[in-house]
């Protein structure tokens, strides 16, 4: 039959893992409920998540709904690692979105939520707490609907909210006023359903109703909301029901091409790599090759294979078993020594393009505190890369010194955390930056005639600005058959690598390169010396060409009580945001603009002292500006080419 993946979302502290223990032992996964206080909590097993009471990486664990197996994905709620969030989410059949009764819909919680709608994924909103202080009902859905989504329907009434006993009660769907309000609501999203409702010779039932609501839920046009409290186990008999009959279970077609998503990566006690994937269609089988196809930062799809020796799927729990993995299934996979987060095993097609959210926008250089373990220190980190390559470890070969990419401070105690707590490391950070990038001015074109140059080939290359946002584009000028296939491969993979540092260290984005000229002499010539020459021909090119640096912006919306108007908008003006626009509705105004995506977590941590802690701050990458005054410089790598005889004298090493 397959398994059914679902994701709980939600922003810190709503109550995530709380609600993960509770549905494992209403299912009877486990006997007692582990808690995040005390860190005893079966999603989250890393020793920094138990001390910090957070969850960092998603977690998977697997329970049975009258036959139907579940798999639950815990991601994490804080911001900094959003894109553990976005792996997650790939790999969905269903989510469920945790919005806590008493702090209500958070900035993290916009956003989650307005990545599920655009992603089409089948949503259930569990408004969790109910027995807390301050818990709201009619309010909180007011505010789901204004906030998240105008298409709720509450599928639950509370009493007593916000004490001990307070109780989750299911609504009927066609009695009473309720039937009028629901039959709208569905008839927004069928004109079948409307007909049969203004009909006066059909008569509509609870299950005609209840299965116009299951086909529109599964097609992401309608989202239910139930209420209930992870702490007390209060609504989860409603929601256990909801999963089973709302969420769509995935296609089966064993015999389909393989196609699996690797979305996280872990490791045994032995150090062997294992890949978490989630089977789309075919069958995953131990002991047999597989392809994987990877798609790079500059886009492009490369190709590799190796040998699956272990699939074990998820079975109670977290216990797996080994088998064969089919469609809807998630399995760890043993043997594949260089797959990483974002692969694709079996087949290329639907390989995801781009990333959900925006990629980081700091950056930091990183040492290790003791000398003598700055080795292992480089290797350790580029082992945490492989489980979030977003953080992008990169060591500059002149000085030795390492830097990594960053959401956040948080982020950034945690990757301290897991290099003592792993390896026995500790570390040092330097002052974290912008990740700015270069963008070409003009034209620009290089040359290198065979014969004329230090290696046995010619090469001419020409740059020019591209469009906005297209990253970068390889043309080719001259006769394909002129040149092996080999050559032209090794030509282009390198033009992608050097333009990762520009003329002041940034990557250079949103550029066309053109290959104008070529030669070589057989059987002289090799691939190395096209290598060798491309980042030389480039760089005059770029030289010629100009570039300016650019730094992320991010495109804002911001809702703040009216009277703390003034206050917010000269801290915005202060943090180098626009503003292009203000609304008023009744006590609240929203703001929208843009600002400087170094600016916006300072923006973040004051927002609440400003507004009485009722300020909401959301933001998403939007492009990048031009800076202004002296450009800022990143230290750069010895493999581009800013002087001929220093290059020459680092690939031929001799001046």
């Amino acid at each position: 039959m397959g398994s059914l993946n679902i994701g709980i979302v939600a922003h810190v502290d709503a109550g995530k893992t709380s609600l993960t223990e509770r549905l494992l032992h209403h299912t009877g996964v486990i006997d007692q409920i582990g808690s995040v206080d005390t860190g005893n909590t079966q999603t989250d097993s890393m020793e920094m998540e138990r001390r910090r009471g957070i969850t960092i990486r998603s977690a998977v664990v697997s329970f049975t709904i009258d036959g139907l197996q579940v798999n639950l994905i815990d991601t994490p709620g804080h911001p900094d690692f959003i894109a553990e969030v976005e792996r997650a989410l790939r790999v969905l059949d269903g989510a469920i979105l945790v919005v806590s009764s008493v702090e209500g819909v958070q900035a993290q919680t916009r956003i989650l939520m307005r990545t599920l709608i655009r992603l089409r994924i089948p949503v259930l909103i569990f408004a969790n707490k109910i027995d807390r202080s301050g818990a709201r009902y009619h309010d909180l859905l007011d505010t789901i609907g204004e906030k998240l989504t105008p298409r709720l329907l509450a599928m639950s009434a509370v009493t007593d909210p916000g004490t001990p006993q307070a109780r989750s009660t299911p609504l009927p769907l066609s009695s009473g006023k309720r039937a009028d309000a629901v039959a709208d609501l569905l008839a927004e999203g069928s004109d079948a359903f409307l007909e049969s409702y203004l009909s006066d010779t059909t008569h509509l039932t609870e299950r005609d109703y209840r299965a116009e609501l299951v086909r529109q839920v599964r097609q992401a046009r309608v989202v239910p909301v139930y209420f209930g409290s992870a702490a007390t186990g209060e609504g989860i008999d409603e929601l256990l029901h909801a999963i089973k009959e709302f969420l769509p279970p995935p296609d089966n077609d064993p015999s389909a091409r393989l196609r699996a998503s690797v979305f996280k990566i872990d490791w045994a006690p032995s150090g062997e790599k294992i890949a978490y994937a989630r089977v789309h269609s075919g069958r995953l089988t131990a002991r047999e090759p597989v392809d994987t196809y990877r798609r790079g930062r500059t886009d492009e799809v490369t190709e590799g294979s190796g040998k699956v020796t272990s699939v074990r799927v998820f079975t109670h729990g977290t216990t797996t078993r080994e088998t064969v993995a089919g469609p809807g299934d998630i399995a760890k996979v043993y043997g594949l020594a260089h797959v990483r987060v974002g692969d694709q095993l079996g087949s290329s097609e639907g390989l995801p393009s781009g990333g959900f959210f925006a990629p980081p926008s700091l950056e930091t250089v990183v040492r290790a505190t003791r000398p003598d373990q700055n080795a292992q220190f480089y290797q350790h980190l580029l082992r945490l890369a492989e489980e979030d390559p977003l953080i992008n470890v990169r060591r500059d070969e002149t000085d030795r010194s390492i830097s990594v990419a960053l959401y956040g401070e948080v982020q950034r105690e945690v990757i301290k955390g897991l290099m003592l707590d792993r390896f026995g490391i500790d570390m040092v950070f330097a002052e974290t930056t912008t990740v700015y990038v270069e963008k070409v001015e003009g034209t620009g074109h290089g040359l290198e005639v065979i014969w004329q140059n230090e290696f046995a080939a010619t090469v001419g290359l020409r740059i020019e600005p591209g469009p906005a946002g297209t990253g970068v584009r390889y043309r080719i000028e001259v006769e394909p058959g002129g040149l092996p296939a080999a050559f032209h491969k090794a030509i282009e993979e390198t033009v992608r690598h050097t333009l990762q540092q520009g003329l002041y260290g940034w990557e250079v984005v949103d550029c066309v390169v053109t290959l104008t000229d070529t030669a070589y002499f057989s059987p002289v010539t090799s691939a190395g010396d096209f290598r060798k020459l491309t980042p030389l021909v480039l760089m005059t090119a770029l030289r010629t060409a100009g570039t300016t640096v650019h730094e992320p912006v991010n495109q804002f919306a911001v809702e703040v009580p009216d009277d703390t108007v003034h206050a917010v908008v000269s801290r915005l003006a202060a943090a180098r945001a626009i503003v292009d626009q203000c609304d008023t509705h009744g006590p609240v105004s929203r703001l929208h603009g843009t600002i400087p995506a170094s600016s916006v977590h300072t923006v973040e941590r004051q927002l609440p002292g400003l507004t009485h802690g009722e300020g909401i701050f959301v933001s998403t990458l939007s492009g990048h500006r031009r800076t202004t005054g002296t450009p800022p410089t990143r230290p750069r790598t010895d493999g581009n080419p800013l002087h001929r005889k220093e290059y020459l004298s680092h690939v031929l090493g001799r001046g």
